[in-house]
């Protein structure tokens, strides 16, 4: 079981996702627990203000530090915690590290950033670890939390029934998935390969490779470059070269 606490603004952004899909079907199945933490909750202001302008001026305001150290000082100080900061300033958030985090025995905490960011001495007084799901910027933390929950959740065994699924996944293996296909096997006279109608368990396989590497060579040809090609893929990687050519 993985055990998280999501300290947001907008408490009725991020439950709703728990009660849908996977997320759903993992706390109801025990593998995973949720805590939403309203950030306002912890405001000592009357009209439950937790921002204020920046210090130096400049556009948007700041979240506090207060109603954050209060949220975190009303935890468990004996519970091991895992804090997750999310901010478009980051680290890029990757399946690597989904898969780091589906095996972490510590409390992941979301703090969910919001308007011009977080005032620093959060990150100075409570250890967290800055994180991304992209360049790009967003209204507020809410979303990127309930991404990287989703992408963590869905690789803590007996979520999602069949581990080969997730193995065989875009970037489980490094590489983008292979297209996949079902049935009818002609639809508007677009056919299916007929390697996959054939039963040859081997060619396949050898296909589905194939086209794994084809699709990361078009798309993602960054991916290639870190990877430790075996004889295979190397032979295959050739092909495709001279079949542009």
């Amino acid at each position: 079981m993985i055990r998280v606490k999501i300290l947001t603004l907008f408490p009725e952004m991020v439950k709703p996702v728990l009660n849908q899909s996977i997320l759903k079907r993992a706390v109801e199945g025990g593998f995973l627990e949720v805590q939403v933490i309203d950030i306002r909750d912890f405001s000592n202001n009357k009209h439950r203000q937790v921002d204020n302008a920046p210090y130096g001026g400049g556009a948007g305001m700041v979240l506090s530090p207060e109603p954050i150290f209060e949220a975190f000082d009303s935890m468990n100080k004996e519970e091991p915690l895992r804090v997750i900061l999310t901010s478009p300033r980051g680290k890029i958030f990757t399946q690597e590290l989904a898969q780091e985090l589906s095996r972490e025995s510590k409390t992941l905490v979301f703090l969910c950033g919001h308007y011009e960011g977080v005032d620093e001495r959060v990150s100075l007084g409570i250890p967290a670890e800055e994180l991304s799901i992209g360049d790009y910027i967003l209204t507020g933390g809410e979303l990127p939390a309930m991404a990287m929950l989703d992408a963590v959740t869905r690789l803590v065994p007996g979520v999602l029934g069949d581990e080969a699924s997730v193995k065989e996944e875009t970037f489980s293996e490094g590489l983008l998935e292979y297209p996949h296909f079902t049935r009818p096997a002609i639809f508007r006279e677009m056919k299916v390969p007929d390697v996959l109608l054939s039963g040859h368990h081997d060619a396949i396989r050898k296909w589905r490779l194939k086209e794994s590497l084809k699709k990361t060579m078009a798309v993602r040809p960054d991916l290639l470059s870190k990877r430790n090609m075996t004889d295979e893929e190397a032979k295959l990687i050739e092909e495709l070269k001279n079949k542009e050519n």
